[in-house]
């Protein structure tokens, strides 16, 4: 008899079927709660709720462990390209050499977009929000590709849609850039990289470091895909209704420009100007971090999964490593941050609340090294989730029972309020 577990409500008592992962995880299938008890569960941010089965990625925050397709994030950031991930992430297994050639010429062959979308990135200030312009054209795509706005797309429209978004948002991201410096766009070279045309397109070199070249690739290979988070719940929330998929994927796009989410290494490069500009005191300013009077924050440690060390953060602190040596850079930011980590790793205070440094706390530095400003680092997430998004939404629509997201909620408000005509009130 399978696993069960009971739920007591006043004297009755009900059995709920436990649903078993193949990592060993546990859950509770409470798919038929409110039909058999009218009850329903209240779970604010949905920190217990399961809202999906998914085959992508694997993600253990107490051991931290983080997998894709069944691969271990390490082997697959030292083995593997960015390009070669992301088929992994859609199509569920590795591919041959052949396989991973043409996904590389598909890509390579939407090395641009429709006009109209460059007259759109032309018209916006140049000092706007780069994730602006992007959502926005992401979005407006739908207008020059109707025949991919269908409610099903087919197998090939899928691969199709992979391959084309993959290859355009990289080029309305470099061509946002471009605009914010008041420059000319550069077009894609197909003879180039993935990472190394996306750089030859922000600065007009094709002589792009091969070592510059990788580290942007382990960055967008970590970031490919990471189980249910805000944007991507997003994306599987709109594309639930069947929005086409450039309005879906924008919607991954806008939950990712929160703060809270793509925009926390940006605050981690701020937290380090600050202490730069305060005298670089880091101890000082870890003291004012326990003193919750001080209102100071540590950005880029800590996570809402992971309760050990992020395995992401070990890999790109290696990374960063490698470009600011590659590249001559003596960041006095990356003194503060490397003394920062140190303390904080020794200091009990950080220790007990585990507090270990996320994938945020190094990756906005090599940002900074490659000359990204840092209001792109956001879009440089995008780039790299973009794979997972598309990968969760094609699982979603193929999945037996596909239905559109409906959360309930307990209603808390007025219950009796009797209606005045506006004449009295």
């Amino acid at each position: 008899m399978s696993e069960k577990a009971k739920l007591v409500l006043g004297e009755k008592t009900y059995e709920l079927p436990v649903f078993t992962g193949t990592e060993g995880e546990k859950a509770i299938d409470i798919t038929k709660l409110r039909a058999d008890t009218g009850f329903v569960t209240l779970d604010s941010g949905y920190m217990n709720t399961g809202a999906c089965t998914s085959a992508i990625t694997f993600l253990d925050g107490e051991q931290g462990i983080l997998k894709y397709r069944g691969y271990g994030i390490e082997e697959i950031a030292e083995k593997s390209s960015f390009i070669e991930a992301s088929y992994l992430t859609f199509y569920g297994k590795l591919p041959s050499a052949s396989e991973l050639k043409a996904f590389e010429e598909r890509i390579a062959s939407y090395d641009d977009v429709p006009e109209g979308i460059k007259a759109m990135i032309k018209a916006f200030p140049k000092d706007a929000h780069p994730m602006a312009v992007l959502s926005s054209n992401m979005v407006s795509l739908s207008a020059f590709y109707q025949d991919m706005c269908n409610q099903d797309l087919s197998a090939d429209q899928k691969d199709t849609a992979i391959a084309q978004l993959m290859g355009q948002l990289k080029v309305m991201a470099a061509y946002a850039f471009r605009h914010s410096q008041g420059k000319d766009f550069v077009k894609s070279d197909k003879k180039l990289d993935y990472c190394s045309d996306f750089i030859h397109m922000m600065t007009g070199d094709k002589n792009v470091n091969k070592e510059v070249a990788k580290a942007l690739d382990i960055l967008l290979i970590l970031h490919v895909d990471h189980e249910q988070n805000c944007s991507t719940s997003s994306v599987r929330m709109v594309g639930s209704s069947k929005a086409n998929i450039f309005a879906t994927i924008s919607a991954g796009v806008d939950a990712l420009w929160g703060p809270l989410h793509g925009g926390a290494n940006q605050a981690v490069l701020e937290m380090l100007e600050e202490i730069k500009n305060s005298g670089n005191d880091y101890k000082q300013f870890l003291n004012d971090v326990k003193d919750k009077k001080s209102g100071s924050r540590l950005m880029g440690f800590g996570h809402r999964v992971y309760k050990n060390f992020d395995p992401r953060a070990k890999i790109i602190k290696k990374a960063c490593d490698s470009v600011l040596s590659t590249l001559g850079v003596n960041d006095p930011l990356l003194d503060i941050a490397k003394g920062l980590e140190e303390v904080a790793l020794k200091d009990p205070y950080f220790v007990e609340r585990k507090l270990y440094p996320n994938v945020d706390f190094y990756s906005g530095i090599i940002y900074r090294a490659l000359g990204i400003p840092t209001n792109m680092f956001t879009v440089m997430f995008a780039m790299g989730r973009l794979p997972g998004w598309m990968a969760q939404w094609k699982e979603m629509v193929e999945q037996p029972g596909f239905k559109i997201c409906r959360p309930r909620q307990i209603y808390t408000g007025d219950t009796k309020n009797v209606y005045k005509d506006i004449k009295s009130r």
